[in-house]
């Protein structure tokens, strides 16, 4: 072999891995006297490269043993998180010990396929299976908080409106630096839970392929241990071991998606039937010519407050001293129950169920209604040409394009109510100063025609902290006075703490305003008033405390004794507060009933 080919193979071996022909490691042998000995005294030493630094900066080869811990440490919090993922809920109430305990089949459904599949497919499967099950989390935290809130799970549908009425109320309850602080978290949390759990899923999936056979027998273990606890029902308390909860979860979604899209259709067959559409207008509510006529709503009124044992005593007595103060005012009044379409929140849903008669249970529904032509009781009023139509709507405080659809001559927000005062939390309004509002521009009037008014009074929306009381209702002048007054209240925060202080404060909140209407009848109600109110949907699940009904009080209360007679056959109980086994009516069901006992007569 020539001197040019031994040396352009040994640079072929070298540039192949740095080995030596026959053995030679180059490392000197000491036997070898010709290593060193033989070497001329001032030979150059030949120029090594850099030894390279393993991991970060090296850091893995000054301390295996540390390098060890935290190379365990990271696939234990790995394999925790995708365990996490895997079990967690999406119900606060159902997080506990045995959650995180179970088998989840997705989990070992998924760790068998991974180890099945080539090592390009195999890494594609693990990143989208990763970002996937985060996803899938981010969606289970959601639900936690519209279940504390609406009762309900998130819909992917129909729900994205409510985004930025969630982040209207951060910023009015817990103030600008609340709301951007609560908002970057929930970004964070999003993005850190997509990166974590793919990571987590890679670094497993990678760790199962180095140790396949330990991996494919806990498989096998894992999978035979699923079936074996699913068919003998094997639980911990109330928890099952064996669980497909995901696929369930997932699927339910679907389901949901599914229910949107066809709901659209029916919602349309529905809205298409009126059975008054044809009445001419000199038909319409006669029973009710010549009289002011009031449907006010009270934010957040439900059954629990009259029905719940820490709340039912408190209650009671304001709904018996508002009755007796009315009766001797002259007025006689009438209650019972109507099941609302939500509960917690979306008070714009049971206001355009009470008002249309038709069942508007999401955001979808609500779009179709208010963009077609159907009439709502406050319409028909109109329609009639005998009513002036107004709104007290101290909740709206930006632009209201569908307050157009309710057919009112006028409506009074937020910035018409010549209310010079601070905001009680989320409420704009105190509703005293709303009722008084409400005499001073429409009703206490002279030479007016009667009104028919739409009123919603705020103040007993959530959070509850602070809220007003009731004062002389001499001393309201432009509302400065609450100034003081919400000095003298509670902090949401500290409130919140506490369940029961929650609940204590949503039943003065209710007191406060029941007291704000009844006393306005009492100080301003005359022969020809008609008052219609009710509660639009039950407080958040906070305040139930395991309630799951979505009853609210509705009561009529009118001077003239002819009003009442015609609702006779209602069977509703004597008073504002309504007997517990009172007739109990879906909230839809209200127009066509109320149309058709102020008709024509028979």
């Amino acid at each position: 072999m020539s001197l040019f080919t031994r040396s352009r193979q040994l640079s072929d071996d070298t540039a192949e891995g740095g080995a030596k022909p026959d053995g030679d490691t180059g490392t000197p042998d000491p036997a070898d006297s010709t290593a060193t000995d033989d070497a001329p005294e001032n030979a150059v030493p030949a120029q090594q490269p850099p030894a390279t630094k393993p991991g970060w900066f090296g850091w893995r080869h000054r301390y295996p043993r540390t390098a060890r811990g935290v190379s365990l440490g990271t696939t234990v919090l790995a394999g925790a998180l995708v365990l996490f993922a895997l079990l967690v809920p999406n119900r606060i109430e159902r997080i506990e010990f045995a959650s995180f305990v179970r088998i989840p089949a997705e989990g070992v459904l998924l760790a068998g396929l991974l180890l099945a599949l080539p090592p390009k497919p195999r890494r594609i499967t693990s990143v989208v299976a990763g970002a996937f099950l985060g996803l899938l989390t981010v969606l289970k935290f959601v639900d936690m908080g519209f279940y504390q809130i609406l009762a309900r799970p998130f819909d992917l549908v129909l729900d994205w409106i409510l985004i930025q009425n969630g982040t209207d109320f951060l910023k009015e309850t817990f103030g600008r630096t609340g709301q951007v602080l609560a908002v970057a978290g929930v970004i964070v949390l999003f993005v850190a839970l997509l990166v974590l759990t793919t990571l987590a899923v890679v670094r497993l999936t990678n760790l199962m392929v180095r140790h396949r056979p330990v991996a494919g027998r806990t498989i096998l273990i894992l999978g035979t241990a699923w079936i074996t606890c699913m068919t003998l029902g094997v639980q911990i308390g109330t928890v099952p071991v064996a669980t497909k909860g995901n696929a369930e979860f997932v699927g339910n979604r679907v389901d949901q998606v599914r229910a949107g899209l066809r709901d659209a259709r029916v919602f349309e067959k529905q809205a298409a039937v009126d059975a008054f559409a044809k009445t001419p207008p000199d038909q319409l509510l006669t029973g009710l010519r010549g009289k002011d006529v009031l449907f006010t709503f009270i934010e957040s009124y439900g059954r629990v407050a009259i029905d719940d044992p820490a709340m039912a005593e408190q209650t009671d007595a304001v709904l018996k001293e508002g009755t007796g103060r009315l009766k001797a005012a002259g007025f006689e009044s009438r209650s019972g129950w109507l099941q609302s379409p939500v509960t917690g929140a979306g008070s714009w849903l049971a206001h355009s169920t009470f008002l249309s008669g038709l069942w508007i249970k999401n955001q979808q529904r609500y779009r179709s209604l208010t963009t077609s032509d159907r009439m709502t009781l406050t319409k028909y009023f109109g329609k009639t040409g005998a009513w002036r139509t107004v709104g007290i709507v101290p909740g709206v405080r930006r632009a209201w394009p569908e307050g157009k659809f309710f057919g009112l001559d006028h409506i009074y927000d937020s910035e018409h109510l010549g209310y010079h005062g601070p905001y009680f939390s989320w409420t704009p309004v105190p509703d005293q100063f709303s009722m008084e509002a409400f005499q001073r521009l429409e009703h206490g009037r002279k030479d007016r025609e009667p009104i028919m008014a739409e009123i919603i009074l705020a103040s007993s929306h959530n959070p509850w902290s602070p809220i007003a009381h009731m004062i002389d209702w001499e001393d309201l002048g432009d509302g400065s006075v609450f100034h003081r007054i919400k000095k003298e209240g509670t902090d949401p925060t500290e409130v919140w703490k506490d369940p029961e202080k929650v609940r204590a404060e949503y039943r003065k909140a209710i007191e406060y305003s029941i007291r704000s209407l009844t006393e306005w009848v009492e100080r301003y109600g005359d022969d020809d008033t008609v008052l219609v109110f009710l509660g639009d949907h039950q407080p958040v699940p906070t305040v139930l405390a395991g309630d799951t009904g979505r009853d609210v009080p509705v009561t009529i209360v009118a001077h003239d004794k002819k009003v009442l007679d015609r609702v006779a056959d209602w069977g509703w109980t004597d008073g504002l507060k309504p007997a517990e086994d009172a007739p109990r009516w879906g909230m839809n069901r209200f127009r066509d009933r109320f149309m058709t006992a102020y008709g024509p007569q028979g």
